[in-house]
């Protein structure tokens, strides 16, 4: 029998407890600085940046601790994805997707590039039942149960599959993918990579570092079968910014792309053209999330790896410094874990004692302590966690949205760009100077100047 505990949530001005039992986190997503959760009974938290509107709170403020998204209750959602300064939602229900957050490039779907504070739905998706969404930088997809795919915002490198590089302010179906159902798909800075039922994987978009997996650097706009995987089926994919990883379905774990941080894991820090298996791991993988330049795999014990750029302790193994093969990382107890979510800089994971945890950068109170500290272990977010000193404390959004300026226009705003302008050259970055192709370092925004 489940224990039942209480539960609160403060509102403004006076703080209003509500007994009940727990609220379980069934899903956690982490975006460029800023996180989402949705727990039993349809209700969603977001935490961290809010500059962009992409907490759904109707304001720009950041969050330091888990707030409702009250916008969404009564709406019966039940998944939630982030993408760097965006999210998503779908309701099951009411057969909706909804979105918020950073509008450039479209990456909304709204038919336009601004700015939105709450969730709002897409209606060129009305009524399509959607079985996943993956969020990228800048660009979105949704698989429908059918298993077709929908992609819309930017497409300067093919990301969205749809053949041109014009960005698509809705979204617009894949044709290329006409009678081969898709299971699932993922989606990185500028690039896609998906797996079919029939367990073939896919790449296209930006492939400069053989992230596509198609043992070359070009760009593809339309999606390529990986060939180089006869062997094996693949069940799952996911892309960090750019390097991608995928699971067989024996539970091998391959991965290609990017790897000057180790965030291939395979011992070095050389880029692989074509998927590469992790010889270090041993086990059967259930599950994996790319970061920013890191990368974690969950293995079917419940055991938690991770590998690549750490330098606000994002990896979770207790120091700051870049592994480029995989460490186990190590939770109070030994708790297993059954999910997972990587952010630019930070991770998240839930455990099988309904507790959550997170680690790596905290400047903008991400990580959900009520502080902006970075951590390199793991630490329990008292407010959701069934372990958490005072139980769950679950603040509620305290704008009034009806109140708010739903729409910010890109004139009012300034643009924040993925790495290359829409002619390819780099861009200026505001307060700082560009490396690695134009990757920050810092916390700094990108400006298009």
């Amino acid at each position: 029998m489940a224990e039942v505990l209480s539960s609160s949530c403060s509102s403004g001005s006076g703080s209003e407890a509500v007994s009940g039992p727990i609220r379980r986190v069934l899903l956690i997503s982490a975006g460029a600085s800023h996180s989402v959760a949705l727990l039993t009974g349809n209700l969603v938290c977001s935490w961290g940046r809010g500059e962009d509107g992409q907490l759904g709170h109707g304001d720009a403020g950041d969050r330091f601790s888990p707030t409702q998204v009250s916008a969404l209750d009564g709406q019966g959602i039940v998944s939630v994805t982030c993408g760097a300064d965006h999210t998503t939602a779908y309701s099951e229900s009411k057969v909706q997707v909804y979105s918020w957050g950073w509008g450039d490039f479209g990456r909304l779907g709204h038919g336009n590039s601004s700015d939105l504070f709450s969730p709002q739905p897409i209606k060129a998706l009305q009524g399509l039942q959607i079985k996943q969404i993956a969020c990228g930088d800048s660009h979105c997809l949704a698989v429908t149960m059918e298993g077709e795919i929908q992609s819309w915002g930017r497409n300067q490198n093919g990301q969205l599959g749809l053949g041109t590089t014009e960005d698509s302010l809705v979204p617009r179906k894949i044709d290329a993918f006409k009678g081969i159902p898709v299971k699932m798909v993922a989606a990185g800075a500028e690039h896609t990579a998906a797996v079919t039922e029939d367990g073939e994987l896919y790449g296209w978009g930006w492939g400069r570092y053989g992230n596509l997996g198609l043992g070359d650097r070009f760009d593809r706009l339309v999606p390529w079968k990986v060939e180089t995987v006869k062997a094996e089926k693949m069940v799952l994919v996911a892309c960090g910014w750019r390097h991608t990883i995928s699971v067989s379905s024996s539970g091998n774990v391959y991965t290609y792309g990017w790897s000057k941080y180790g965030q291939l894991g395979h011992g070095d820090f050389e880029d692989h053209l074509i998927p590469h298996k992790l010889e270090a791991l041993h086990g059967t993988c259930s599950q994996i999330s790319g970061g920013w330049r890191h990368t974690m795999t969950l293995m079917s014990d419940g055991k938690l790896y991770g590998w690549g750029w750490n330098k606000f302790g994002q990896v979770g193994v207790g120091d700051n410094v870049d592994h480029c093969s995989p460490v186990q990382v190590k939770f109070p107890q030994d708790q297993k874990v059954v999910n997972i979510s990587c952010g630019w800089r930070h991770t998240l994971a839930v455990t099988d004692r309904q507790n959550v945890f997170s680690w790596g950068r905290g400047t903008n109170g991400q990580l959900g302590h009520g502080d902006s500290v970075d951590r390199n272990v793991p630490k329990i977010i008292e407010a959701l966690s069934k372990d958490g000193s005072s139980g769950q404390h679950i603040e509620a959004s305290k704008v009034d949205i009806s109140s708010e300026k739903s729409w910010v226009s890109p004139t009012e705003r300034y643009a924040v760009v993925p790495g290359e302008n829409v002619h390819g050259e780099p861009v200026t970055w505001f307060g700082g100077k560009a490396n690695d192709l134009s990757v920050p370092e810092s916390d700094v925004k990108r400006m298009r100047i």
